[in-house]
């Protein structure tokens, strides 16, 4: 059970290097092109996959906020 616990823990890890990677591209500096907007949103949503399955409280933190930067991208694409 160690080896399990061990592995799940690395994955969590990886998903939080993963999730912050995808935070810092989620900057509008960073995504300005409409190919750049949807490839985040792509990532955003596959990282969530992944997040759900996860127990650690740092990986979901991550999904939210990374949940919250898409929510704000699509209302200002709608309020234009």
């Amino acid at each position: 059970m160690d080896e399990i616990a061990q592995i799940d823990r690395t994955l969590d890890d990886l998903l939080v290097n993963l999730g912050e990677m995808v935070l810092r591209l989620s900057h509008p500096t960073v995504t300005k092109t409409p190919d750049e907007r949807e490839a985040l949103a792509r990532s955003i949503a596959q990282f969530s996959i992944c997040a759900c399955r996860s127990a650690d409280p740092r990986v979901h933190r991550l999904k939210a906020e990374l949940e919250d930067v898409l929510k704000r991208r699509l209302r200002l694409v709608a309020s234009k």
